[in-house]
């Protein structure tokens, strides 16, 4: 996740550069996406995790959930995403996240939004969730036809209302893809018109039927041409005074890109995004980001469910997570010397560290390929530093 507002906003970044070899030699403790349940309201047809309307069996239970968050405690794990799925399908969300935050662990959501009413909203506040991220992929229409409801536009719409007027912070969440892509300056809109805090732009991973929908994904100059306007109206909106944090994720291309342009108007304070983003070491899956799937099994992120570190019934999660012995595990906290193609000689590798391994995977069926949606040149990859 790139905060574009942050990296564009005049203050000097505080956190220190690490060496990316430092970065890759330890074992983080990272935040967890936990996709609770399949179980959805929706059908969104660029779902990484195939979530639909239905039961799935083998979900972990009440009694499994709290002895998994028992292990992340133990393990000091900062924060739990609580994702789905839509984890609002689960009775018992709100015993998790409260039970969560009685641990000391930060609890976020990320939800359609649909089912939230203004009862669901006050019991999110209460329950003590610190961010409540809603998906929402264009206006009426656009995001209906999207996410397989007639309807849930405004369903989503209307949850949003609550959570922001509760004072909750609130994220509006949209996957850039041909079909909706045209949709960016009524989501930028949409976020100034109903006091939204976060805008969070999202790159398609293709995982589950993210997967079959690869071929709607935007091409790469297409996908320069939005991560440019995205750019634009972060920085338009700094100038106005307006409080938004514009967040892309799903691509660390963008960290690289934002750097470049940067470095063509500012280069003092090029340096300094250079040297944060350094410190966060580009893509951070299996490093600092975790996955915890419905079953239990952990994953270095929640796109690249194919590859499993083990199941949490069985193992402790800090014992999966700190677990060197597991190739894919070593490999990724060393993959300097794995990644092939443009990755390899790439100057800049050390603030993307290759990208998405899932997305290099489905295309090429080579999990240390180079990541199709790379967007930059040639020329941009092997300028110095």
């Amino acid at each position: 996740m790139l905060s574009v507002s942050k990296l564009l906003e005049e203050k000097p970044a505080t956190e220190r550069s690490r060496t990316n070899e430092a970065r890759y030699q330890r074992a983080p403790i990272p935040v967890v996406v936990w996709n609770l349940t399949r179980s959805c309201t929706l059908s969104c047809v660029h779902c990484y995790n195939s979530s639909g309307a239905k039961s799935y069996p083998g979900e972990l239970s009440t009694k499994e959930a709290f002895s998994v968050i028992d292990s992340l405690s133990d393990f000091k794990v900062p924060a739990i995403i609580f994702s789905g799925g839509d984890p609002l399908t689960r009775p018992d969300i709100f015993s998790l996240i409260e039970y969560a935050r009685s641990k000391g662990i930060r609890a976020v959501l990320s939800t359609n939004g649909v089912a939230i009413d203004e009862r669901t909203a006050m019991r999110i506040k209460d329950s003590g969730v610190s961010y409540v991220g809603i998906s929402i992929d264009g206006s009426r229409k656009v995001n209906d036809t999207l996410r397989g409801m007639d309807g849930s536009f405004e369903k989503a719409l209307t949850g949003l209302r609550h959570c922001v007027k509760l004072g909750l912070m609130t994220g509006l969440r949209f996957t850039m893809s041909k079909k909706n892509i045209s949709e960016l300056p009524f989501i930028f809109d949409l976020i100034e018109s109903e006091g939204v805090q976060r805008g969070y732009f999202a790159h398609l991973v293709y995982s589950g039927r993210g997967g079959r929908f690869s071929s709607e994904d935007l091409d790469l100059n297409q996908m320069r041409a939005a991560v440019d306007y995205i750019f634009e109206k972060a920085g338009e909106f700094i100038k106005r005074g307006l409080d938004k944090d514009i967040v892309t994720g799903s691509n660390d291309a963008d960290g690289v890109y934002l750097y470049l342009k940067l470095r063509e108007k500012d280069p003092v304070r090029a340096g300094r995004v250079r040297a944060l983003l350094e410190s966060r070491g580009g893509n951070s899956s299996g490093v600092s980001l975790a996955n915890i799937d419905n079953l239990g099994d952990v994953h270095p992120d929640q796109f690249w469910t194919t590859h499993s570190f083990g199941n949490v019934k069985e193992r402790p999660f800090g014992q999966l997570w700190t677990d060197t012995s597991n190739p894919l595990m070593n490999a990724l906290r060393n993959r300097k010397g794995l990644v092939k193609g443009r990755c390899s000689k790439c100057s800049h590798f050390s603030m993307c560290s290759g990208s998405y391994r899932a997305r290099a995977e489905f295309a090429t069926n080579d999990p240390w390929a180079e990541d199709p949606a790379c967007y930059l040149t040639e020329k941009e990859i092997i300028i110095d530093a």
